[in-house]
């Protein structure tokens, strides 16, 4: 049987909206877990705040999987923001850059998690409210990191970037990487998806999430693609 998976939600997002990712996962053999979370969960953490609070209820349920299901370890699957949490879910240095990140600053996550998948994940930012915790992962896990977990990342190529046409996802790719005539999911850029050293995906048509019953990283035809990968 292959590992469990604990799904991570992205930003201000709720579990509910990972249900049929969830289902599908399971259908095709693989346990899987959505962290138990409701977009207001991530209110505390808006304004470039501590995420301590998301990744206190991704430990536990992260810990709870595995012992419901007797392993050792976990594939975890972070969603846009949910990606580079997960990144600093698997360090040791205590993630304290903000005044109330006092108790549980270390996860250590490491020997929980066999393969992080990444989906659409903004790993880097020029945005100022994010720089804060993007900086601190991207200084203390630069790339994949740690040699002992599979780092597989990856990105959409839905919509190109144009000031006219596509304004929303040009605005948004400059904020993330400094280039907005680029492709990507229409929020998140390529390059910005895709970490050195790991195994790195482009799926054509990917769109950024599922709302409004968009084609994205989980739909049929697309889901295919990276689950080959998980362990």
């Amino acid at each position: 049987m292959p590992l469990p998976i604990v799904i991570l939600p992205g930003y201000l997002a709720g579990a509910l909206e990972y249900r049929v990712l969830e289902k599908t996962l399971q259908t095709l053999g693989f346990p899987a877990v959505t962290v138990p979370l409701r977009w207001q969960d991530w209110v505390p953490t808006i304004g470039g705040r501590s995420v301590s609070p998301i990744l206190r209820v991704l430990d536990t349920t992260v810990k709870q999987v595995l012992q419901q299901y007797d392993v050792p370890k976990v594939t975890l699957v972070g969603h846009s923001a949910g990606g580079w949490l997960s990144r600093i879910y698997l360090g040791e240095k205590p993630y304290c850059v903000h005044p109330n990140d006092v108790d549980d600053c270390a996860w250590s996550a490491r020997d929980r998690v066999a393969t992080l998948v990444t989906l659409g994940t903004p790993h880097t930012s020029l945005e100022r409210w994010t720089r804060k915790n993007l900086d601190f992962v991207n200084l203390s896990y630069p790339g994949a990191f740690y040699s002992d977990v599979r780092y597989v990342c990856v990105a959409g190529k839905a919509i190109y970037g144009d000031r006219w046409r596509s304004w929303l996802a040009f605005s948004s790719y400059k904020l993330t990487c400094g280039q907005g005539n680029t492709w990507g999911d229409g929020i998140t850029p390529i390059e910005a998806a895709h970490l050195n050293g790991a195994e790195n995906l482009i799926l054509d048509g990917a769109m950024h999430s599922p709302r409004g019953n968009r084609v994205w990283y989980g739909s049929p035809g697309l889901l295919e693609r990276w689950t080959p990968y998980l362990a």
